[in-house]
């Protein structure tokens, strides 16, 4: 039996909301008015208030990965709402409470992934706004088990880029294995890399900032990199080992394949390349150099539960802020295409409560 206990609202009113579809790969979204959906076993209705925009919806508009979504699709996963319904079997939320989707939407919960504390690596899990519908309409559902809890007072438009961004630049950090101290490099500055700048000046990292645009890199150098390298006029490579004598640890959020390339040449001997950024194509890695200089690549995707406890913690202690855009719904494929084009600053964000597009932050 679903609980609802929301007045008013659309869920008692009408069947159908406004969404921003993939109808087709490669195509525009299409904004349809599609049926709002009925909370199963363990789950949740959420109606929407921000929802950031991440390159990973980009992915899913294109079909640029091999395991592609099965069209149609709603995009988006990092949505902040109010539960508004639960379905059977929900323990622990209620109506009215604030939660977020993530792309972790929910994993089997049984499996050596899951039971090892590794339930991102889960060959069973589903994920928001590509296997299961997202957060880019007015309603959204949840795995009540799965859904994450936003703390009270947090500003909805900033934190929501933690949902993605946050968690994932935190656990590649985390699984980089960089100390207090350490130099790190963040190659690529959008909106996992401006977000990745402040977590490692957080932890305590010293950071070294490597994009093409200039704004970018301006951002960073205020945000705490010690060292910015603008990639599109000098030798990275060399000015990245000139700067630091070799970074410890690299962190990849680019999605150009050329920068996974240049991560090897950035990182001293015993260092750790973490790739988050996920461009479809594959990258040539110079085994001899790899093996001589006693390198790690390592991959690293989203993050736990857990991680994302920890990586919003940040952002409640005021060590970590998204600069973020508002933006309307309707406005969706232009700023996929600005986000293609690399002339998005920061993180935009949906706001479900206003129509305007402005930006906040700073």
């Amino acid at each position: 039996m679903t609980q609802v206990l929301h007045e008013p609202s659309i869920v008692t009113r009408s069947v159908t909301m406004q969404a921003a579809v993939v109808t087709e790969f490669g195509k525009p979204l299409q904004m349809r008015e599609v049926e709002v959906p009925s909370p199963g076993f363990g789950e949740a209705l959420v109606e929407l208030e921000a929802s950031g925009i991440c390159h990973t919806d980009l992915h899913a508009a294109h079909g640029d990965w091999p395991a592609k979504p099965k069209l149609p699709v709603v995009p988006g996963h990092e949505g902040i709402g109010t539960v508004v319904a639960v379905g059977e079997g929900v323990r622990d939320l209620v109506v009215g409470d604030k939660v977020g989707n993530a792309w972790l939407w929910s994993a089997c919960g049984g499996c050596e992934y899951c039971r090892t504390g590794r339930e991102n690596l889960c060959e069973s899990q589903r994920n928001g706004g590509y296997s299961v519908n997202g957060s880019f309409g007015a309603y959204m559902l949840v795995n009540a088990d799965y859904a994450v809890r936003i703390p009270d007072g947090a500003d909805v438009l900033e934190i929501a880029p933690i949902l993605c961004a946050g968690v994932t630049v935190y656990k590649g950090l985390k699984v980089s294995e960089a100390r207090p101290g350490h130099w790190v490099a963040i190659s690529g500055l959008g909106g996992l890399g401006h977000v990745a700048v402040q977590y490692a000046r957080a932890m305590g990292m010293r950071v070294v900032a490597v994009d093409v645009d200039a704004q970018k890199l301006a951002l960073a150098k205020r945000l705490g990199a010690e060292v910015v390298v603008d990639a599109k006029h000098v030798d990275v490579v060399e000015a990245v080992q000139r700067a630091t004598g070799g970074v410890h640890a690299v962190l990849v959020t680019a999605v150009h394949p050329e920068a996974f390339g240049q991560a090897i040449g950035f990182a001293r001997r015993g260092g750790t390349i973490v790739l988050v950024g996920l461009p479809p194509g594959e990258f040539a890695a110079p085994i001899f150099d790899i093996v001589l200089r006693g390198l790690t690549i390592r991959g690293s995707i989203v993050g736990t539960r857990q991680d994302m406890v920890e990586a919003l913690d940040f952002y409640t202690c005021g060590l970590v802020k998204p600069r973020v855009t508002r933006a309307h719904l309707d406005e969706i494929n232009d700023i996929l295409a600005e986000m293609e084009d690399g002339r998005v600053q920061g993180r935009v964000v949906i706001d479900y409560r206003t129509p305007y597009r402005a930006a906040i932050g700073g």
